[in-house]
């Protein structure tokens, strides 16, 4: 079997302290925030259409701050960025605990929204940073499982709080997490055999590369590969919503849909590692192609189920065509993103994959008002199948990491 010519150490210390552990921890606070967004609004006055307007800002904090997020993680450094950007969180989770308004809460939710953003585009470019390319795609897909099993603990942890305390509390509790992710990614610094002081003392250096220029070089791969990710954001959105909408169609009780959403969300944290494994040994397209491929065709079975037996099955298989997918488009992205210009490149990256993911459930939302939730299931599921034959289309262009007939070209395998 060939191997990898000359690939550096492992950093273990620089990618689990500096990035692992602090991401589980601040999607910890995050995963207990999401369920009472909407509640806690109502409890502070809104309506039921206004708590759907605050609930929708921290996605659109995100969105706005995707771009902003490249800029100043290129300027001041991945780590820095991480540190500001929880702080600037836990100030977000504390202002929203105590909001006098429904406004400021709005406010308050839209900016942990945007740290969110920054926090996970620096940890993204710094793990690219650190992690060598052979072991890149288990890292990231390890950085993925941990932020799902964050955020799977959060809402059981948040659900706790509120019965000894209240909704308020579950805020504080995010604002202790992100105070200590912020303390974990300051503890945790670098042991000096990364990439990343190379790349600091060349921006030293050399001037940041301004964003616009950096889309314009690459304008070529970000309208093809990048539209990729915008296919796999936008079904990924649409998987988070399919289960309790379809639940609700054929009239299943909220706590059967919630045990269904439980149990994919399980089957998915269970093969973030495997998944990771088989992209380094074998490239990219071994994972990311059957897994859009899985994904779209679990999508397009929901509408053919009308019995609680029968969506369980189709949930677990959704959960593990995305489970499998686990990191591949944040390895897609670092492996083609460019060393002088890489927060940058992946702010541009984050804005098409988060566009998508909002997009995916309007998809859905589409169909219902059309008088068809069946059709929009459907309409996104072809998302799947398109992602793959992008991926299979344009990646071994763009990425030696694509499989290892690219990578043998590229001299990387004997």
């Amino acid at each position: 079997m060939s191997t990898p010519v000359s690939q550096p150490t492992f950093p273990f210390r620089d990618v689990v302290l500096g990035a692992l552990v602090p991401a589980f921890i601040f999607s910890t606070g995050i995963g207990a925030l999401l369920p009472i967004i909407a509640p806690y609004s109502v409890e502070r006055g809104a309506t039921l259409a206004a708590a759907g307007v605050v609930a929708a800002m921290l996605p659109l904090g995100q969105i706005l701050a995707d771009l902003p997020a490249g800029q100043l993680a290129a300027k001041i450094g991945d780590r820095p960025a991480m540190v500001v950007a929880g702080s600037v969180a836990a100030l977000g989770f504390f202002a929203a605990a105590l909001a006098p308004s429904v406004i400021t809460l709005a406010a308050a939710v839209l900016l942990v929204g945007a740290s969110n953003a920054v926090f996970h585009l620096a940890r993204h470019s710094y793990l690219t940073d650190v992690t060598p390319a052979f072991h890149r795609a288990t890292v990231l897909s390890t950085l993925g499982g941990v932020h799902r099993i964050g955020q799977f603990i959060g809402p059981f942890l948040g659900a706790g709080i509120i019965f000894l305390f209240d909704m308020r509390a579950v805020f504080l509790l995010a604002v202790v997490t992100a105070l200590a992710a912020t303390v974990t990614v300051w503890l945790a610094r670098p042991t000096g055999t990364t990439e990343e002081a190379p790349r600091a003392s060349a921006t030293q250096q050399i001037a940041t590369p301004r964003f616009w220029s950096v889309l314009k070089e690459h304008r070529r791969m970000l309208a093809t590969l990048g539209t990729v990710g915008m296919f796999v954001g936008a079904i990924r959105g649409a998987r988070q919503q399919v289960i309790p909408l379809w639940g609700e169609y054929i009239e299943l009780d909220p706590t059967t849909i919630s045990l269904l959403f439980g149990l994919a969300g399980g089957i998915d944290m269970l093969l973030f590692y495997p998944a990771g494994k088989v992209m380094d040994r074998l490239g990219r397209l071994w994972v990311g192609v059957p897994a859009m491929t899985m994904l779209g065709i679990a999508m397009a079975l929901f509408p053919l189920t009308s019995t609680a037996a029968g969506l369980a099955v189709v949930a677990m298989l959704l959960g593990f065509a995305n489970g499998w997918g686990s990191g591949i488009m944040m390895t897609i992205s670092s492996d083609v993103s460019p060393p002088e210009a890489r927060p940058q490149f992946l702010g541009a990256w984050r804005l098409l994959t988060d566009i998508g993911l909002g997009s995916g459930p309007l998809i859905l939302s589409a169909g219902a008002a059309l008088g068809s939730l069946a059709a929009g299931v459907w309409a996104a599921s072809t998302l799947g199948p398109l992602a793959a034959a992008g991926m299979q289309r344009w990646l071994p262009r763009y990425s030696d990491h694509a499989n290892r007939s690219t990578r043998r070209r590229a001299g990387l395998i004997d």
